[in-house]
């Protein structure tokens, strides 16, 4: 949650400072909106993400008698989606990065990288949106791959499939590619 809409550069140390002054949910349940909210102050949005925290946590607590995710692993990957999505601030990609990276289950977490690639390559149709290109990345990439595939996406966006001036010439995979660069580009072998 404290990674949304924020650069890991500030989400990290907000965590950080989190668990520092919270080493456990049961502690932090009990905390103050105005204190969770100045602790993690740096991850932006902070406000919104500590009311979404304390009221995750309240409603994980409800729902499973702790504060523990760990009865997500007997459902299906769909009741899992579905049952952090009801969370409070809880969206697609924090919901898939949850089931992918915490409990390795097949979810492809789509961010804006990944979105943008995914698009770029023709993985999901033009004007599609991040949260609409879930599923249907789900449904293209084989069972046991979610995460290679989101870190292949993630890395390949971050370094060069760049939103602004991509770099194309040392891309991969341009001829797979559907984006059109404005200058001409010089393809290996060319």
């Amino acid at each position: 949650m404290l990674s949304q809409h924020s650069a890991d550069i500030n989400s990290f140390p907000a965590f950080t400072s989190l668990k520092e002054r919270w080493p456990t949910y049961p502690a932090l349940a009990v905390a103050s909106l105005a204190d969770v909210t100045a602790t993690i102050k740096n991850a932006g949005l902070a406000n919104q993400k500590a009311k979404g925290i304390l009221a995750s946590l309240s409603h994980i607590r409800e729902a499973f008698g702790d504060y523990t995710l760990e009865p997500l692993r007997q459902m299906t990957v769909p009741e899992a989606l579905g049952f952090l999505k009801s969370l409070p601030g809880v969206g697609p990609k924090t919901a898939a990065i949850v089931m992918c990276l915490a409990f390795g289950r097949h979810a492809v977490p789509v961010d804006t990288h990944v979105h943008r690639v995914s698009m770029r390559l023709g993985l999901v149709p033009d004007g599609v949106s991040a949260d609409k290109a879930h599923n249907l990345l789900d449904a293209q990439v084989p069972e046991g791959k979610a995460f290679a595939f989101h870190v292949a996406l993630l890395d390949h966006g971050r370094s060069l499939c760049h939103a602004q001036s991509p770099k194309c010439s040392e891309c991969p995979v341009c001829t797979m590619c559907r984006f059109k660069p404005k200058a001409k580009v010089k393809r290996a072998g060319s």
